[in-house]
């Protein structure tokens, strides 16, 4: 019987977290940004936010490549790219 009061207690207190995850609002959301504009600064956000687009930009461009690649047929063989000092080592 006590487990069973625990387990309805822990349930209650995950619920509660997710609550208020969810009411977090524009207020909430604008006070984190300056926390993070604060400790980060000015310079280190938006250097940040550019090495993300050119992350975003290098996997679009890598998935257009692999379906272009699917798409001609010329996926489908494997290149051997082990340079010769390396196949003598094995």
């Amino acid at each position: 019987m006590v487990q069973g009061v625990r387990g309805q207690v822990r349930r209650d207190a995950e619920q509660g977290r997710i609550d208020m995850l969810q009411n977090i609002g524009l207020p909430g959301l604008l006070l984190i940004a300056v926390v993070v504009l604060v400790l980060f600064g000015r310079g280190k956000i938006s250097s940040l936010m550019g090495e993300v687009g050119k992350g975003i930009t290098a996997f679009k461009k890598g998935v257009t490549d692999g379906t272009k690649e699917l798409e001609d047929g010329t996926g489908d063989t494997a290149k051997d790219i082990t340079t010769d000092k390396e196949k003598d080592k094995v």
